[in-house]
C-alpha cells in the first residue's frame, strides 16, 4: 500500500485544501518543574515550577494539526470572556486564521487543562471547565456561522469533547450540509449513543469509546474491534469506523470493504494525549485531497507514530511527514533517537528541547556567527557542552551578519556554516536566528525565550552588562556561564592572515 501510492504528492497537496473545525475548543497549559521534597503539609511532591507551555487543546488541537499540516484551516467554538479566552485567540491568531469564528460567551468561563510536569511524568491536572450548554443566542450565531463557511470547505471534523456546544441542532445542520454538498464529515465522538451522528462519513473512537458506545462489546483484537465497529455502524449510520487501538495501531471497518488493520508506527512513546486529533486532522486531510479512506488513514497512522514520540500535544507537520514517508517502509519509523538536521526550525527545536528536559537533561545555548570554523571555535563549543548535556547552537543567519559585519560577510552562507557545526560531537543542534533588515532585533534574546535554556554560554570576552541576552536568560530562570576563548584566535584574524599570504 505505501508503494502503489504517492503520499508525498498527497501530503504537498494539503495546502490546496481547507477544512473546518467544529467542537469544544480548551488552553492547555504544561507546567513543569523538579519534585525533590514532600510537602509538610501534606503527603503529596512539591513542583518546583520552572517552564510553563501554553497550546491549543481539544477542537484546537485538531485546527492546530491542520495548521502544521499546512491546511487552510477555520475552527468555529465557543471561549469565556476571560484572560484564557484571549490567550486562545492569540494563539489561532498566531496560525493565520479568522478569530471571529472564536465566540466569546460572557456567561461562563474558557475551558483550561493544566498539566504539572516532573520528568515526562504527569503529577497532577487541574480543570477549570466551561458550562455544560449554551443559550440560544450564542447557537443561533454558532448556526450563522456554520451556514456561512461550510459549503466552501472540503471536509469538516467535529470535535466533541462532552462540553455541549455538538449539541443535535448543530450535528444535524452540519451532516445535513456537508451530504448537500458531497463534503466528508469527521467525528470525534463522545457518549454511549452516537445516533445523532448518522450520515458522517467516518467516526474515529479510541478502543474505550468504540466499546462504550456498543454497550460495551469487548475491543481486545483485531477481531473484536471489528465486530464492535460493524455493529457501531449499523446502531449509529455513521459510514466508516477508523478504531484508534494505542499500541496496537488503527483499523478501518466500512461497509464497502474489506477491514484494514494498520499497525502502530510509533517504537518510542513519550506521550499519547492529542494523538487521536492527529490521527483526524490528517485523515480530513486525506479525505479532502481526494485519497481513500483507507490511503488517509496509512498517512495518519503515520503521523501519529511521530507525534506520541513528543512531549504534550503538539502537532503534526508537513516536513515531519515527508521525512517519516522518505525511510519508505512505515514499520520503521520511529523517534527513538534524534538525528541530527543541518538545521531545525524554531517550532522543531523547541519540541526536541521538551523531550530532552523530559529526561532531565540540562540544556545549554549559545550562540554566534561561526564564519570560518577554527580551533578556538571547537574549543568554546567543546568547553560548553562540558558544563551541559545538550547544547544548542544558534546560528546568525546570512542577513544577520551583513548587518553586523558589512556586505563582505559571511564568507560562507549559512547551510554551510550549519552542516559543519552539526558536525561536531559538542554541538546537538543548529537552529537559525537573526534579522533580516536593519529595523528588526539582531540578538538572540527571541530564540532564547522560545526555547528557555537552563544555561546560556558566552565567551570570556563579554561582561554581563553587555549582554542584552543576560536579563531574558534570568527571567525565566536560566544562568548565564562565560567559557574561556583560546588566545589569538577568530575569524576576523583568520581572514586577515588569508588577505596577507595572497598579498
Amino acid at each position: 500500500m505505501m508503494i502503489d501510492f504517492d503520499y508525498a504528492a498527497l501530503v504537498a497537496n494539503f495546502e490546496t485544501v481547507r477544512i473546518l473545525v467544529i467542537g469544544d475548543i480548551c488552553l492547555d497549559r504544561f507546567v513543569r518543574g523538579d519534585v525533590s521534597r514532600i510537602s509538610s503539609e501534606a503527603p503529596i511532591p512539591v513542583i518546583v515550577a520552572k517552564h510553563e507551555q501554553r497550546m491549543l487543546g481539544q477542537a484546537g488541537n485538531s485546527f492546530a494539526n491542520l495548521v502544521g499540516l499546512k491546511v487552510a484551516a477555520s475552527i468555529i467554538s465557543v471561549i469565556g470572556d476571560d484572560q484564557d479566552g484571549r490567550t486562545i485567540i492569540d494563539l489561532v491568531a498566531e496560525s493565520g486564521a479568522d478569530t471571529n469564528n472564536l465566540i466569546i460567551n460572557s456567561q461562563t468561563t474558557s475551558t483550561v487543562k493544566t498539566r504539572y510536569m516532573s520528568a515526562h511524568q504527569q503529577v497532577f491536572r487541574v480543570d477549570t471547565e466551561s458550562l455544560k450548554s449554551y443559550p440560544a443566542e450564542i447557537e443561533n450565531l454558532i448556526v450563522e456561522r456554520i451556514e456561512a463557511l461550510l459549503p466552501q470547505q472540503q471536509a469538516v471534523i467535529l470535535s466533541d469533547y462532552g462540553y455541549g456546544l455538538l449539541g443535535s441542532r448543530i450535528i444535524r445542520l452540519v451532516v445535513e450540509t456537508a451530504n448537500r454538498y458531497s463534503i466528508p464529515v469527521l467525528v470525534d465522538p463522545r457518549g454511549k449513543n452516537l445516533s445523532g451522528y448518522s450520515g458522517a462519513t467516518v467516526a474515529t473512537p479510541n478502543r474505550k469509546e468504540l466499546s462504550e458506545a456498543t454497550g460495551g462489546i469487548p475491543t481486545d483484537t483485531d477481531h473484536m474491534v471489528i465486530v464492535a465497529a460493524k455493529q457501531l455502524i449499523q446502531d449509529s449510520g455513521i459510514q466508516n469506523i477508523v478504531a484508534t487501538r494505542s499500541q496496537d495501531g488503527m483499523s478501518i471497518i466500512g461497509k464497502n470493504y474489506d477491514p484494514v488493520h494498520l499497525r502502530t508506527a510509533a517504537q518510542e512513546v513519550f506521550d499519547v494525549s492529542g494523538a487521536g486529533d492527529t490521527v483526524i486532522a490528517t485523515i480530513a486531510a486525506g479525505l479532502a485531497s481526494g485519497a481513500s479512506l483507507v490511503q488517509s488513514s496509512i498517512l495518519a497512522n503515520i503521523a501519529a507514530g511521530i507525534v506520541v514520540g513528543k512531549v504534550g500535544t503538539s502537532p503534526i507537520r508537513t516536513r515531519e511527514l515527508l521525512d517519516a514517508l522518505q525511510k519508505k517502509d512505515a514499520s520503521l519509523l520511529s523517534n527513538s533517537s534524534f538525528t541530527k538536521n543541518h538545521c531545525l526550525d524554531w517550532e522543531e527545536a523547541r519540541e526536541q528541547v521538551e523531550k530532552w528536559r523530559a529526561r532531565g537533561l540540562k540544556i545549554g545555548f549559545t550562540n554566534g556567527c561561526f564564519d570560518i570554523i577554527h580551533a578556538g571555535h571547537v574549543n568554546y563549543l567543546n568547553g560548553a557542552r562540558k558544563k551541559c548535556d545538550r547544547l544548542i547552537l544558534g546560528l546568525n543567519n546570512d542577513k544577520s551578519i551583513r548587518l553586523l559585519k558589512g556586505s563582505s560577510r559571511p564568507v560562507n552562507d549559512e547551510s554551510s556554516r550549519a552542516t559543519v557545526l552539526n558536525s561536531l560531537g559538542s554541538v546537538s543542534m543548529v537552529v537559525l536566528f537573526g534579522a533580516t533588515s536593519e529595523n528588526e532585533d539582531n540578538t538572540a534574546g527571541p530564540l532564547l525565550k522560545h526555547l528557555k535554556p537552563d544555561v546560556y554560554f558566552k565567551g570570556s570576552d563579554y561582561t554581563l552588562d553587555q549582554l542584552p541576552e543576560a536579563k531574558i536568560v534570568m527571567g525565566f530562570g536560566g544562568k548565564v556561564e562565560f567559557v574561556n576563548l583560546t588566545e589569538g584566535l577568530s575569524t576576523t584574524k583568520t581572514i586577515e592572515k588569508m588577505k596577507a599570504t595572497i598579498g
